[in-house]
């Protein structure tokens, strides 16, 4: 990987996950790493791990945050906005605040991320979005988060489409369930609403994949690296379904 030496990368909700994972892989791959959150805390814990990552505090959903962010950083190779949440509930009973919360940190957050490092971005860049497996298909209670994803994925291929004449690719990444905090928050809900046992729901959500487990973080950061690498320069607009055979 010694193709990333030198090159600048941004990553949104970098202190934890599989945004945290990343940061990681690319600043021992050579990159320098700026991760980007709304908690000074964990940003610190990542950043604490590796002399090559820095951190910097902003809210993805800002678009005054998302501006000053880019000014500041200057020219780039690498943006990936993988900042997000997950809500749940039946649609009727969901709140206007709640599915504008999911859109705003979700879909808007992304947009913002790649609207401005559109603008930052080097020729041979790389534009990447996490969205998920709910921007490929449909689950049940989590209606917002769904809607948010597709916008995502549908970011992407319309963003793919405009710089296609140019020396970039964007590209979504659309893991299924994956070893996350994230991912543990979820299984808490489900706890607290179904009286199922955290251990009855972990395996619930790993009988969505074929393969009968859950994807890790590594999984997804191997799939990014590989699309920030040699001959990858094909691959574009497109969402790339980390899943296990679930999509």
């Amino acid at each position: 990987m010694d193709r990333l030496i030198g090159k600048r990368v941004v990553i949104t909700g970098g202190g934890s996950g599989i945004g945290a994972d990343m940061a990681l892989a690319f600043a021992e791959a050579g990159a320098d790493v700026t991760i980007i959150g709304r908690r000074r805390e964990p940003l610190e814990t990542t950043a604490c791990r590796h002399p090559a990552i820095a951190c910097e505090i902003a809210d993805v959903t800002r678009e005054a945050d998302m501006v000053a962010l880019f000014e500041r950083l200057g020219e780039v190779d690498i943006v990936i906005a993988n900042a997000g949440a997950a809500d749940s509930a039946p649609l009727a009973r969901t709140g206007l605040d709640q599915w504008q919360r999911m859109l705003d940190v979700n879909l808007t957050g992304v947009f913002l991320t790649l609207r401005e490092g559109l603008k930052r971005v080097r020729d041979g860049g790389r534009l990447i979005a996490v969205a998920s497996t709910a921007g490929l298909k449909g689950y049940p209670y989590v209606a917002p988060y769904c809607a948010a994803k597709h916008g995502v994925v549908g970011l992407v291929r319309a963003l793919a489409q405009e710089v296609a004449g140019r020396d970039i690719t964007v590209n979504a990444l659309c893991p299924g369930f994956t070893e996350t905090p994230l991912l543990e928050e979820s299984i808490a809900t489900i706890v607290a609403k179904t009286g199922q046992t955290a251990e009855q729901a972990r395996a619930h959500l790993q009988s969505t994949n074929p393969s009968g487990r859950l994807i890790q973080p590594a999984e997804v950061t191997a799939t990014a690296l590989w699309l920030c690498g040699p001959h990858s320069s094909a691959i574009h607009g497109q969402a790339i379904s980390i899943s296990g055979g679930e999509t």
